[in-house]
């Protein structure tokens, strides 16, 4: 064995666990080393504090506590394996029948019978009576030297084969403890944060609040010990996050837009129809300090639909443009960049700004002009799809790029388009995805955020309802009456990857019903759907918006891309069945226009729990950072953010939503070490850089935009 023992040491070395169980850690848990073990943390207690007398034993789901004696041990066969049965009598001279299906001359072998001990487990009725099975057993020396509150530890069923249940792991975590122990005269363990900072919060050392978590004397103990592991969790990855934020920004050169010119101006006094929001004017004042003085802009930009962040990101534009640099715009749909396309145009008449847009429809012809004006400087700004990542897309000099949802493009395709700029384009991100302040200071805590968190004036909140199929009659009822007053109609189905053949029925179906109550020629339906043909459904999308079509059924194709100033009701069927996030997204498709506007969120009666507080979170609120974040207590950060951005959020102590507070200390913390010591090149700072080390390591950086 290596020696001496430490967290590095391979966990085979450690006694008890040798090969095959070591293998078995290493591919259930990710359990390799000694030091791994220790930070396998228990996810509850139980409070082993009171004894109960067999008589007072109950069947049901609650473990109890008994104290007496085990006897009369006996094998019996069955058609696989054997069985283990055995009685326990307790200090009253009370029976209980005690049973083991598993492992029967293995447990027999260990069993401590004829001496007093404790039990632990589950009471069930059986035959008439009662039992007990696969009870934990302790002796009393074992007793004593547990803790009151005694630590449950995840496993898999194949640990339990090993005797690694959770039982078991807290013995090889508590003999891991003991024999550090006897090595240094105290459990210890290399510490991984400076006096100074343990000092700052009054933390316990490492070794110490691993001990408190594993056996706590009490509850307060135990509190301690997880506080100061949490907040060591979320201090190396802020300190990795802010110093790559500051290096992307601070210490990067980006290009100077030093001056707010002609353009902007213009455009400002001359074009703007309304007056910018409060919540516009901030954000365009911090894009402008971030500019200014050249250093690198990584920006993402939040806000809801129809708030505005269109207008920000024109803005910001013809600030580069001002400035000799051009701009390129990236939209995930055709639709989308068309949409961003003749919007730009309008807004900005008569300007002597060139705009073009380059999707993969383009074709050939038309696109040599527009390459030959991004290569010798002619187009200002650039709107498109993935087709702007093409070698032959050549800039002369980008100065900004802007990425709409970004999330719905990879970190290899935005490295290809900052590859296009000899000094790095300055970037804007938006979404209209609302991320909870806890999201975004983890997901995206390498980005500085913008929030745009008010509406334009003269917006009428959407009226939203929940309507059961009990009730589809009124419904058709109401849209006939919108569709008189001239307003379009959204009919929107789900879309789940796994049953698209389903799916694919549902929208049909409901196509057929829709028809049959909206009959031609007085009624005109468009659909869409993901299986038709990019220039057909483009073509449904146009009539739609044009106002030849009144109702627009589709699946959620349309939650990004579509924007119908006329369309004033968005009915979503099954809506049971979407997420938060999407039923929003959904909803802002309509409330573009002056009339008021409505959502009809289409169910069953019968209802779970979640999918109700789904519904009525809808109901009740348009705010998109309170729908995110009921969306993340209900779903949890890997699910909200999808399963490829898991390796940010993989915390193994702290918890995002019940640990927000102490995310924003921690980040706080890391924010005025990295002022005062960018690199963490200090002596004291020696361990952070360690930790921060070993993180970047360990996780994949899916969330640069560089």
């Amino acid at each position: 064995m290596p020696e001496p023992l430490s967290a590095s040491t391979p966990i085979e070395f450690l006694k008890g666990i040798g090969p095959k169980r070591a293998e078995a850690l290493a591919e259930d848990l990710g359990i390799k080393t000694c030091g791994d073990l220790l930070f396998h943390l228990p996810f509850r207690y139980e409070d082993r504090t009171r004894f109960h007398r067999v008589a007072e034993a109950v069947p049901g789901p609650v473990q109890v506590q008994l104290r007496g004696t085990i006897r009369k041990l006996k094998e019996v066969k069955q058609k696989r394996g054997s069985r283990l049965e055995a009685e326990f009598a307790d200090e009253f001279g009370d029976i209980l029948p005690l049973v083991w299906f598993k492992g029967a001359q293995w447990v027999a072998r260990n069993l401590p019978v004829g001496q007093p001990c404790v039990l632990w487990g589950r009471v069930s009725e059986y035959k008439g009576g009662r039992n007990m099975a696969h009870p934990e057993v302790l002796t009393l020396k074992e007793v004593k030297s547990a803790s009151a509150l005694h630590p449950v530890y995840s496993s898999t069923e194949r640990l339990g084969r090993f005797g690694l249940h959770s039982n078991g792991l807290g013995q090889a975590i508590a003999r891991l403890i003991g024999q550090l122990r006897e090595l240094h005269g105290q459990f210890w363990i290399a510490e991984t944060l400076p006096p100074a900072i343990l000092q700052l919060r009054g933390m316990p050392a490492l070794s110490i609040a691993l001990e408190q978590v594993h056996q706590p004397e009490d509850a307060n103990a135990e509190r301690l010990g997880r506080f100061r592991l949490k907040f060591e969790e979320f201090l190396f990855l802020q300190l990795l996050l802010v110093q790559h934020r500051n290096r992307q920004t601070v210490y990067q050169p980006g290009a100077p837009f030093a001056r707010v010119g002609a353009m902007f101006n213009r455009f400002y006094a001359e074009r703007i129809p309304f007056e910018l929001t409060g919540a516009q004017k901030r954000v365009i004042r911090e894009i402008r300090e971030d500019t200014r003085n050249g250093n690198h802009m990584n920006r993402l930009l939040q806000g809801d639909v129809g708030s505005g962040k269109t207008m920000v990101a024109l803005l910001t534009a013809l600030m580069a443009v001002d400035n000799g640099y051009q701009v390129c715009i990236m939209a995930p749909t055709e639709i989308l960049a068309q949409q961003h396309f003749e919007g730009f145009r309008e807004m900005l008449g008569d300007l002597p700004v060139r705009v073009e847009l380059l999707t993969g429809s383009v074709k050939k012809a038309n696109r040599k002009p527009i390459l030959a004006g991004l290569a010798d400087g002619e187009v200002h700004l650039l709107i498109g799809t993935h087709a702007v990542l093409e070698p032959a897309v050549v800039f002369r000099s980008l100065g900004l790029v802007v990425i709409d949802e970004q999330h719905r493009f990879g970190v290899a395709q935005r490295a290809r388009l900052w590859a296009k700029a000899t000094i790095p384009p300055h970037i804007l991100v938006m979404t209209a995805t609302p991320i909870p302040r806890t999201l975004s200071m983890t997901v995206y805590g390498d980005l500085d955020v913008s929030v745009i968190d008010e509406l334009p004036p003269g917006r009428k909140p959407i009226r939203t309802v929940h309507r059961t199929d009990a009730q589809r009659l009124g419904v058709f009822g109401f849209m006939r009456e919108q569709i008189a007053e001239g307003r379009q109609i959204y009919v929107v189905y789900p879309l789940i990857e796994e049953s698209a053949q389903l799916d694919h029925k549902d929208l049909m179906d409901g196509y057929e019903s829709l028809t049959r109550h909206f009959p031609p020629p007085e009624f005109r339906l468009s659909i869409v759907h993901g299986r038709m043909k990019a220039e057909d459904k483009d073509a449904e999308m146009r009539r739609f918006a044009e106002g030849t079509t009144q109702i627009m059924v589709a699946t959620t194709v349309i939650e990004v891309g579509v924007n119908v100033p006329n369309a004033s009701v968005m009915v979503i069927e099954s809506a049971e069945r979407f997420g938060l996030s999407q039923l929003h997204q959904l909803r802002g498709r309509v409330g573009r226009g002056g009339a008021q506007s409505f959502c009809i969120l289409m169910s069953g009666k019968e209802l779970g729990k979640e999918a109700r507080r789904r519904l009525e979170t809808m109901c009740r609120t348009q705010d998109g950072f309170e729908i995110a974040e009921v969306d993340l207590e209900l779903r949890g950060p890997g699910d909200l953010m999808g399963t490829k951005q898991s390796g940010v959020l993989d915390l193994k102590v702290a918890d995002l939503i019940k640990d927000r507070v102490l995310l924003e200390d921690a980040r706080a913390v890391a924010r005025r070490i990295l002022q005062d010591d960018p690199e963490l090149e200090r002596k004291g700072h020696a361990l952070l850089r360690t930790g921060v080390d070993r993180l970047k390591a360990s996780r994949p950086d899916w969330s640069r935009i560089s």
